[in-house]
């Protein structure tokens, strides 16, 4: 029987699978995830780019237990807003996976202000219509 296992002593093989589903999941936006004890994994572009994988925000959300939203000070997704989530079992981490937060990267206001501004000039335009 085939099956996924994910414990503190998963292997990047492990995790493979379910980093390879989230990838693919959100638009196929990079995703990592390691276990507590072991180096994991690194998807991009649709494949598998390290079996060797470990970033300071896997390492922090398994030591405190706890989902980051944050950006890296250094390595490969410097300065790139991620969200990482700790896997639990039974209430303790095991492993963690990170993907890169597209909604961290937008700045709403912004955003809000170019619709509002856009709704004023399509009002305008419908009432002289």
């Amino acid at each position: 029987m085939r099956q996924v296992c994910i414990h503190e002593d998963s292997t990047a093989n492990d995790l493979a699978p379910l980093a390879v589903c989230v990838h693919n999941m959100f638009g196929q936006l990079p995703v990592t995830a390691r276990s507590k004890n072991k180096r994991g994994v690194r998807v991009e572009g649709g494949k598998v780019i390290s079996m060797d994988y470990t970033g300071p925000f896997l390492e922090l959300s398994i030591a405190e237990n706890r989902v980051i939203h944050d950006r890296p000070p250094s390595g490969v997704y410097h300065g790139i807003p991620v969200v990482v989530s700790p896997i639990r079992i039974d209430g303790e981490p095991v492993a963690a996976i990170g993907v890169v937060d597209v909604t961290g990267s937008l700045d709403l206001k912004a955003l809000m202000d170019q619709y509002a501004s856009l709704q004023k000039q399509i009002g305008y335009e419908l009432e002289r219509l």
